[in-house]
C-alpha cells in the first residue's frame, strides 16, 4: 500500500486535467479491450486523489463533496470508465466522512483511505435484500456469495458489501473484506455495450471469514434503513457528476464540428441538445446542494429528491449526447469517432440506483407519507 501526501482542491485539480489528458489518448483502447486502465489507478493513487476526500485530520486533502464531482466530471470527460470506477470508490469514503461528520466514528476507514487503500462497493447491486449467506461462528461470520458489478475490483484493496442473514427474520450484515482474505477470488465476468474499461467484475465470496469487528451494521432485509439515505445523498452526486462529463465532451465535440454552420436544421438541434446538457448538468448540480457538503439529514425525503434528480439527469444527459451525434452526422455513428463510445458509456447511468420505474415509486411513496419500499 502507498503512503500519499495531501495536496490542496486547487492542486488536484491541476492533476487530474493532466491525468484526464494523458486518459483521453488511451481510453478508446481500454474500450476496445476491455481491460481496466491499472496505471490511472495507481496514478490517481500516488497524486492524492483517492484520499482526496478525507478530512485534514486523518491525512486526506478535506476536498469537498462538489470539488470531488468537479474532479470526476474532468475525468468523465476523458475517460468515462476510469472516472465511474473512481466515483464508486470515491462515494463510500463521502460516506464515511458524512458519518464524521454526524459524530460516528470514521476514523480508522479513512485513515485506511488516506493510506492509499482503494475500496470496491457492491452496493448497487445488493440493496435492501442483498444476497450471499452468512453463518454465525465463534467469533464472526462464515460468509459465502457472488457480488456483481464490482467495479475496480481488480484494483481493490477492501470490499464494502453486504451479506444475507438468514434467521427467522431474514437480516443483512454490512461489512468489510480485504482483498487479501482467503476465499476471495475474482471472475472476469463484465462484457458490457459501454463502460466496457471498469473492470467490474463478479467477486466470489467462498466461506470467508468476517470477524466481528468488522461487522459495521445488522439490519432487516426486507424494510428500510436509513443507512440508504445516507448512501443515496453522499453517492449518487458523484456518480452522476462523472456521466456530466460525459455529455461536457460530447456538446464540446459537437460544437467544434459544427462551428460557423447556420443552417436551420443544426441551430435546432444545437439549442435541443443545449437544453438537454442544461437541465442535465443543473439536476447534478441540486444534488450537491441539497448534500450540503456530507452534511445533510439522512430522511428519506432528501432520498427522494436526489433520486427524481438522478432520473432527470440520465435521461438528459442521454439526450445530449444523441443529439451530438445528430448534429455532427453519420461520422458520429461510426466506431472510430469518439461519440460513439461516449453515447454507449452514457448509458450506464441508467443503471445506477434506482432505475426510473423504482425511482418513481419510491418517490412517490415517501410523497404520500408511506415507506419508501413495500
Amino acid at each position: 500500500m502507498t503512503t500519499i501526501n495531501a495536496p490542496t482542491a486547487t492542486v488536484l485539480l491541476d492533476e487530474i486535467r493532466t491525468i484526464a489528458s494523458e486518459l483521453r489518448t488511451r481510453a478508446p483502447a481500454s474500450d476496445r479491450t476491455g481491460d481496466l486502465d491499472v496505471t490511472a489507478f495507481e496514478r490517481l493513487r500516488a497524486a492524492g486523489v483517492t484520499a482526496a476526500l478525507v478530512p485534514h485530520e486523518f491525512g486526506g486533502a478535506g476536498v469537498t463533496h462538489a470539488e470531488m464531482g468537479e474532479m470526476l466530471r474532468v475525468l468523465g470527460a476523458n475517460d468515462p470508465a476510469v472516472a465511474v470506477t473512481l466515483a464508486m470508490h470515491s462515494h463510500l469514503v463521502a460516506a464515511q466522512v458524512w458519518r464524521h461528520h454526524h459524530e460516528m466514528d470514521a476514523e480508522a476507514f479513512l485513515r485506511k483511505v488516506a493510506a492509499g487503500t482503494i475500496t470496491v462497493s457492491t452496493g448497487a447491486s445488493d440493496w435492501v435484500a442483498s444476497n450471499g449467506a452468512a453463518v454465525k461462528v465463534e467469533g464472526g461470520f462464515r460468509v459465502s456469495a457472488r457480488k456483481s458489478p464490482a467495479s475496480g475490483c481488480e484494483v481493490g484493496d477492501l470490499l464494502v458489501t453486504s451479506i444475507k442473514w438468514p434467521e427467522a427474520e431474514p437480516k443483512v450484515i454490512h461489512c468489510a473484506i480485504p482483498f487479501t482474505a482467503d476465499g476471495v477470488r475474482i471472475e472476469r465476468t463484465w462484457d458490457t455495450l459501454g463502460l466496457r474499461a471498469t473492470g467490474s467484475h463478479t467477486v466470489v465470496l467462498d466461506d470467508v471469514f468476517v470477524p466481528d469487528a468488522t461487522v459495521s451494521l445488522t439490519r432487516s432485509a426486507t424494510q428500510w434503513h436509513p443507512v440508504w439515505n445516507t448512501v443515496i445523498g453522499t453517492a449518487l452526486p458523484l456518480i452522476m457528476a462523472a456521466y456530466v462529463g460525459i455529455a461536457d465532451a460530447a456538446v464540446e465535440t459537437a460544437l467544434e464540428l459544427t462551428g460557423g454552420r447556420s443552417d436551420d436544421h443544426v441551430l435546432q438541434l444545437v439549442g435541443e441538445m443545449l437544453n438537454e446538457y442544461t437541465t442535465g448538468a443543473d439536476a447534478v448540480r441540486a444534488m450537491f446542494v441539497d448534500s450540503d457538503d456530507l452534511h445533510f439529514d439522512n430522511n428519506d425525503e432528501l432520498a427522494a429528491r436526489t433520486l427524481g434528480r438522478k432520473t432527470v439527469a440520465a435521461d438528459a444527459l442521454i439526450h445530449t449526447v444523441r443529439l451530438a451525434i445528430e448534429v455532427v452526422g453519420g461520422i458520429g455513428y461510426t466506431r472510430a469517432h469518439p461519440l460513439e463510445r461516449l453515447y454507449r458509456d452514457v448509458h450506464g447511468c441508467l443503471f445506477h440506483p434506482l432505475p426510473r420505474a423504482k425511482q418513481a415509486r419510491f418517490t412517490g411513496r415517501v410523497a404520500l407519507g408511506l415507506p419508501p419500499i413495500e
